[in-house]
């Protein structure tokens, strides 16, 4: 056998680890982008990807029932309709429209979402005949003597808040993204809020408010995920929590449309009056 030739093995074993080094480095940089995100950049990374799974829907509709609940248990029960229409460069417009019972027949309340700046909200209260605009300051406040405010009721806009990733953590069996996140309009009545997404379908799972203070306030969580349009998943239910009043409010979600043919006149203010 011809005894190898020591100049050429001393090659193929250089060539052979730079290979190695240059696989290595490639696994290197492809991990740097991970591994130099920060928990804020990671935070809005989620939500943002959550918002684009929900993107393209145009339009929708829903019928609701709402039960309040006091501390003793004692409840009531509302019947409502809601329509939302999505907006190309900006939040989403929304109808709720009350039907049961007879005395808030006929009570509207439209949104019209600002991914930046305030909302506007217009509250039709048929008993007086009048639209009350809901100023920006009034956003904390109690919708329709529930537990959720006006602000929890317009669409969650991803400019709305800026974000900081928690941890990994499972809830309920399912494994979820804990991310914190904070209004950046000053006039929100919360100062943060705890958010759990779910890993596989980025669906929002749980949230916890705190208010100005900083204490627990309440508990918003939801249930009964279907999808629609084999990409849309929306809850059957939603549970919202007060801890600090023993006060909840439900809502049971039902007969969800989409692409019903909505558009911007369906959503107009001076038309309030006539939305029954």
């Amino acid at each position: 056998m011809k005894p190898a030739n020591p100049i050429q093995t001393l090659e193929r074993t250089r060539s052979s680890v730079m290979t190695v080094l240059l696989l290595v480095a490639v696994a290197v940089v492809a991990t740097l982008p991970s591994a130099a995100q920060t928990p804020e950049e990671r935070g809005l990374e989620i939500a943002q990807e959550a918002d684009r799974r929900d993107t393209g829907f145009h339009d929708s509709t829903a019928e609701l029932e709402m039960t309040l609940r006091n501390k003793n248990g004692q409840e009531s029960k509302r019947e409502l309709r809601n329509k939302t229409l999505e907006q190309e460069n900006d939040g989403d417009k929304s109808l709720v429209i009350f039907d049961k019972p007879a005395d808030i027949d006929g009570t509207a309340f439209l949104t019209f979402s600002h991914k930046t700046g305030d909302d506007d909200q217009w509250l039709y209260l048929p008993a007086l005949k009048r639209v009350k605009r809901i100023a920006s300051s009034n956003k904390s406040g109690p919708f329709v003597g529930s537990e959720f405010a006006y602000e929890d009721i317009s669409s969650q806009e991803v400019e709305e808040y800026t974000y900081r990733y928690l941890r990994d953590e499972t809830l309920d069996g399912q494994q979820t993204f804990v991310i914190e996140r904070y209004p950046v309009d000053s006039k929100s009545g919360y100062t943060r809020q705890v958010v759990w997404i779910d890993q596989a379908e980025y669906r929002t799972l749980k949230i916890d408010f705190y208010d100005r203070k900083d204490a627990l306030l309440k508990t918003l969580t939801f249930g009964g995920y279907q999808q629609y349009l084999d990409q849309y998943w929306r809850p059957e239910t939603m549970d919202m929590v007060n801890h600090q009043t023993g006060k909840s409010t439900r809502l049971v979600w039902s007969n969800y449309q989409f692409r019903t043919g909505l558009e911007d006149h369906d959503f107009d203010r001076a038309s309030l009056a006539r939305t029954r």
